[in-house]
């Protein structure tokens, strides 16, 4: 009988680490989005990885979709100009998975900007475990204006 106690108590000690750094990637990501709300660039930068990749999808009407690049201090540069709460983007944790020193975030949003609802879509983000801490090494998002009701 004890033979099989050890290796459920090994799977309910693995699975509540596990949860336990599902909620610290979350909580990652969700300081991405208070840095945005309060404009503060620092903060912003704190939570990506040195050699961070920023990607949008974007859509042109009659060329199709094509992905623009940006550079996470130019992205905290613009962040950190606007007044407080301009940039609110909401989302819900659709997907979180980790395996060792990665994760993979799959979450829908709204991103309101002065309040109204300017456009929503979806961040894909992957995360890395370093020193201690995940930071975001990738993140690559939609937008569009329609369907976001």
């Amino acid at each position: 009988m004890r033979y099989l106690i050890f290796p459920f108590f090994l799977f309910v000690g693995y699975r509540g680490i596990a949860q336990d750094q599902e909620a610290l990637v979350k909580a990652t990501v969700n300081q991405l989005f208070l840095a945005m709300k309060n404009s503060d660039s620092a903060l912003l930068v704190s939570c990506f990885a040195q050699n961070a990749i920023l990607q949008t999808i974007e859509e042109k009407k009659d060329a199709g979709s094509f992905i623009k690049n940006e550079k996470v201090r130019d992205f905290a540069s613009v962040i950190g100009k606007l007044p407080k709460t301009d940039a609110d983007e909401q989302i819900v944790f659709d997907i979180v998975k980790v395996d060792g020193p990665l994760a993979v975030v799959w979450a829908p949003y709204k991103f309101y900007y002065k309040g109204k609802l300017s456009h929503c879509g979806v961040d894909s983000f992957q995360l890395l475990y370093e020193n201690g801490f995940w930071k975001i090494q990738y993140l690559i998002d939609t937008r569009r204006k329609q369907g976001c009701e």
